[in-house]
């Protein structure tokens, strides 16, 4: 049988997700299978190819929902997980089935889709997850900025941090499903260590190092909320806790920057305020208003690559709500 897996793609959670998925299914429900991996993105327009459910079975892990017929298997903890009410009622309609529903799981109280997956495979399926505790550790911390400091965020001591650098800048489409079937089966620093991976860390460290200073250059903060526009620089990716690491006393961050896909508004609330969280804005709500989602103390929205002019305007908006919002004022 030829399973396919279609996971969060350019994202340490995502990849994670992607492997414990792979090996629950191999020793709980069908040994013998074959795995292939697909990443998806958030971006404007379709989510989804229905063309690509090829697979024998179909699982969607880390990523928002399918009602497709072909997707047999799901799993998310993203607050925004259903594009629309008619995808949530089909979710709740197959949880009244007991095949469907005994394949597809949301719960966004987790903080990782990795943690949510390892706790359903060993509740529901008997699934021994204690093989892969470390990686199950990591993509917890990695996913909810569990960081003790913004120091040990952009400093990134850990391999877990090293990986996660590498997966969130890879431009190869065949990277991350190489890694994925290593991260269950090897420690994290022995995975850093294989021939196709540790030579990619060098020079992400020497630009990740370029992208503190760019955005030291180009952020302001201002009544607790951070903004920097960094969409004349074509970046992949960037540590997301740069921000709060150069203005530790922020409350709130968003960034404007540009990929070869998107222009994307990033939304986050530093790990590390002191703002009381009764006060806290649900960042995925304000995200949802504009297209984009994710959880309430981080999110992003995403437009077309040429719709720069309307993703700017959008951070416009948000940037000057979070500001009159401020919770430390």
């Amino acid at each position: 049988m030829r399973v396919r897996v279609f996971y969060h793609d350019k994202c340490f959670d995502g990849a994670c997700s992607a492997s414990l998925f792979t090996r629950f299914h191999r020793e709980c429900v069908l040994p013998g299978a074959t795995y292939e991996y697909h990443g998806l993105v958030h971006r404007a327009g379709a989510l989804f190819d229905e063309s690509e459910f090829t697979g024998d079975e179909n699982a969607i892990v880390d990523f928002k929902y399918s009602a497709s017929p072909n997707i047999t298997w799901w799993f998310d903890h993203h607050q925004s997980a259903f594009l629309t009410p008619a995808d949530h009622e089909h979710f709740r309609a197959c949880q009244r089935d007991s095949v469907c529903g005994s394949r597809k799981f949301f719960d966004p109280n987790y903080t990782s889709c990795t943690k949510f997956l390892a706790h359903i495979g060993a509740t529901k399926f008997g699934f021994n997850t204690e093989p892969m505790a470390d990686m199950i550790y990591w993509a917890n911390i990695v996913d909810g900025a569990l960081y003790e400091s913004p120091e040990i965020a952009v400093e990134m001591p850990a391999p877990a941090m090293k990986l996660t650098l590498i997966i969130e800048s890879t431009q190869d489409p065949e990277f991350i499903p190489r890694l994925i079937p290593l991260l269950t089966e090897m420690p994290l620093a022995e995975v850093l260590a294989q021939p196709f991976v540790a030579p990619l860390l060098p020079p992400l460290l020497e630009r990740h190092q370029q992208a503190i200073e760019l955005i030291r250059e180009r952020s302001e903060e201002k009544d607790g909320t951070i903004f920097f526009d960094i969409t004349d620089h074509l970046l992949e990716g960037f540590n997301k806790f740069i921000p709060y690491y150069l203005h530790p006393q922020a409350t709130y961050s968003i960034g404007l920057s540009k990929s070869s896909f998107r222009t994307k508004v990033a939304v986050g609330s530093n790990p590390w305020t002191k703002a009381n969280p009764a006060t806290m804005v649900n960042l995925a709500q304000i995200c949802e208003r504009y297209g984009g989602g994710g959880h309430a103390r981080v999110g992003a929205i995403s437009f077309p690559p040429d719709k720069a002019d309307q993703a700017r305007a959008a951070a416009a908006e948000i940037v000057a709500e979070l500001r009159a919002k401020n919770p430390c004022a």
